[in-house]
């Protein structure tokens, strides 16, 4: 049966078009979701993407996409996507980077549709082929496990290079005659500056040839007189094999010396995999257990009961392959699992990453995944039992029933993955739940805590944490932060020692410490920790903006301008650094410098009574008074600004000036307690 394509046109066309309509409703609850996680040292903290002038610095030094030194791998595509989205939105705002990044997810769920489409007429054509090609597109469109990665905003590295494969596949499928341009390597050339796992394009290509172009059974493979078809496939995959294999070895060789991928034993790790794999695999249909950090540790024992099935799972796999690479009509199944295996050995194998799995790592793989599962039960329902198909109308009701609720199913825990991912809080104590022997995990769920003030709530679970993962600085800092917000000044201290001792080779322990020590007015030591953490990591901007404060204080002149234009250099909008260079050689104090500038810069309200507060606390009370009236003639009933006008007359013994600005703010907020205590004094005064 070989259906008129002229008349498929508007039936394709409808179908892709109710796909990603649906695909979009199903997100829509997802764009305004926070930065999390590794969001934190890529985004958040890194200067460089903060201004589109640094795109130059982004293809030469690695350093740039992240502040943590360890995380710091050459991408320049992701850093620059950043940095588009940064400016996009104008700042930190999250909905411009899931906007950009759901915009590509999109371009790969048409393009999917399109290759899906070629490969179903290569398979055998049937009137129900764009059917099947439908569900597959959107089953994997509303896989619920595919939440995690459009939800992590850095893990754009997946979906972008996942873009990239997909998209060079469908232009060498589609398109034959232009193979000669290699333009079809294109978006795979890109995809290397995106993340390595693209160069996975080269056997997904080399087994795509040999299975559908020239038509070999994977078991031909060892008959010698297939030989010549074997060396064409080979031949005709080495341009990808020499481009993207030069690419590799250029990627490796700009990867900075302070990058590391884990630290666990690569043994350990590897015989952990093939349990990893399986774990992937029923997680395609049962996504129940997603979970933002996982709290799996590698197995040791090569007998353990897990490296025996998983390693048969991966025979399994294996045995599937070869078995259906043997009919035209399940060659499709051959190479989707083919896909799958072959998308995961980046992150699963001999190279010990620091977690042995991850959720996000299955977006890659899912796309083989998708097309195996659903043409095997294209394979079952048209080849074994048509009639049951196409002359039976309850069972093909049945059918779109079934399809209807695995959809329904997956954007529905779609939505709920969304909501998780909504807050630190939720997304952590998800972690806390379904991860509850990790203790970095429960580290970030103290932290949620902590920023909505629940102090004890977030020690308890500090504590907690601290059990399982002793030695783990980004633990010990948040202790730290915790127990000096609660007055425990000794201990947090210890707590910062600590962080810096299991992490020193990390900016942010020294960071932090730096800045407990600036708040305790012990400056000179703070400059040293302030200096390391800096050095340690040159994008991390909180630093910088520490380091600036302490050279301010302690008069380093010199070392406060270098430090202002190489700052600007990188990010010439950082206003912070401007404030700091507008001030200049000024002999005023940082504090009021700072706030003066602050209230030029935005003359608010509050910006003039922090002012007023600030002239008044260095005894300078005419200046505080005209920083009120400057904040009355914004807003003339601020009570606030009449308090602060009445101490600066308290101050100078005005009394009656006194009292009569303290009865204004009375006027306007009789419950002002702060004011009445003051009117009060004023009046004994002057009695």
């Amino acid at each position: 049966m070989k259906p008129n394509s002229s008349q498929n046109l508007p039936l394709k066309i409808t179908i892709i078009s109710a796909i990603i309509v649906f695909t979009i409703i199903t997100y829509s609850n997802h764009f305004n979701n926070p930065f999390h996680f590794d969001d934190a040292h890529t985004i958040e903290n890194n200067m460089y993407i903060k201004s589109l002038k640094n795109f130059p610095l982004f293809f030469s030094d690695a350093s740039t996409i992240s502040s943590n030194p360890m995380n710091q791998n050459y991408r320049p595509l992701i850093t620059l996507s950043n940095a588009f989205d940064y400016y996009l939105g104008g700042g930190l705002d999250p909905f411009y980077f899931h906007l950009s990044m759901f915009f590509w997810f999109i371009v790969q769920i048409i393009i999917m549709f399109l290759m899906f489409s070629k490969l179903a007429n290569l398979t055998g054509t049937h009137k129900y082929n764009i059917y099947f090609v439908g569900f597959a597109v959107a089953w994997y469109a509303i896989h619920t496990a595919n939440a995690e990665t459009l939800n992590y905003i850095i893990s754009r590295t997946d979906s972008l290079s996942t873009l990239c494969v997909v998209a060079s596949m469908y232009m060498y499928i589609s398109f034959p005659l232009k193979r000669k341009s290699f333009a079809y390597l294109l978006p795979v050339i890109l995809g290397m500056f995106i993340k390595e796992q693209t160069a996975m394009f080269v056997p997904i290509l080399f087994f795509y040839i040999l299975l559908f172009e020239n038509k070999m059974p994977l078991s031909d493979i060892f008959v010698k007189s297939k030989f010549p078809l074997l060396r064409n496939s080979i031949i005709r995959t080495m341009p990808a094999l020499f481009i993207l294999g030069l690419l590799s070895v250029f990627v490796i060789r700009m990867q900075p010396d302070s990058f590391s991928p884990g630290g666990i034993s690569a043994f350990d790790y590897f015989i952990t995999q093939p349990w990893v794999y399986l774990r992937y695999f029923i997680c395609f249909f049962l996504p129940f257990n997603l979970s933002a950090d996982t709290d799996w540790d590698a197995i040791s024992n090569i007998f353990d009961e897990r490296v025996i099935v998983g390693f048969s799972f991966i025979a399994f796999l294996i045995y599937w392959a070869f078995r259906s690479s043997k009919n035209k009509e399940t060659r499709a199944v051959s190479w989707g699992i083919l896909w799958f295996l072959f998308a995961l050995l980046p992150t699963s194998s001999f190279i010990p990453l620091a977690e042995v799995t991850n959720d996000h790592r299955m977006f890659f793989p899912f796309v083989g995944l998708t097309l195996s599962i659903v043409w095997t039960i294209r394979y079952w329902l048209i080849k074994k039992d048509e009639k049951f198909l196409t002359k039976n109308v309850i069972s093909r009701y049945i059918i779109t029933g079934v399809c209807l609720i695995i959809i329904m199913a997956n954007a529905y825990g779609v939505r709920q993955r969304n909501k998780v991912w909504s807050s630190s809080e939720s997304l952590w104590y998800d972690v806390s739940i379904k991860s509850p022997r990790n203790g970095r995990g429960l580290m970030n769920y103290g932290l949620a805590l902590m920023s909505k003030g629940d102090l004890n709530g977030a020690l308890e679970v500090y504590n907690k944490a601290l059990v399982l993962t002793p030695s783990y600085s980004y633990l010990h800092i948040n202790m730290g932060i915790v127990k000096n917000s609660l007055g425990l000044k000794e201990e947090a201290e210890s707590h910062f020692k600590l962080a810096v001792q299991y992490g020193g080779s990390y900016s942010e322990p020294n960071y932090y410490y730096a800045n407990f020590l600036y708040a305790n007015n012990r400056i000179t030591e703070a400059q040293h920790y302030a200096e390391t953490a800096l050095s340690l990591a040159p994008a991390h901007v909180s630093s910088r903006h520490l380091l600036l404060n302490i050279y301010k204080v302690l008069n380093l002149k010199d070392k406060l301008n270098a430090l202002i234009e190489e700052s600007l250099r990188i990010n010439p909008e950082d206003t912070y650094v401007m404030q700091f260079k507008q001030i200049g050689e000024s002999d005023q104090p940082l504090e009021i410098a700072l706030a003066e500038q602050q209230a030029l810069n935005e003359p608010t309200p509050e910006n003039y009574l922090n002012l007023s507060l600030i002239y008044y606390n260095h005894s300078r009370f005419n200046e505080c008074i005209e920083a009120c009236n400057s904040a009355l003639n914004l807003r003339p009933n601020y009570a606030e600004a009449y308090n602060n006008i009445c101490s600066a007359h308290n101050a100078m013994g005005e009394w009656d000036k006194g009292i009569e600005a303290c009865e204004k703010a009375l006027s306007i907020k009789p419950d002002y307690q702060l004011a009445r205590n003051n009117l009060r004094y004023a009046q004994s005064q002057k009695q």
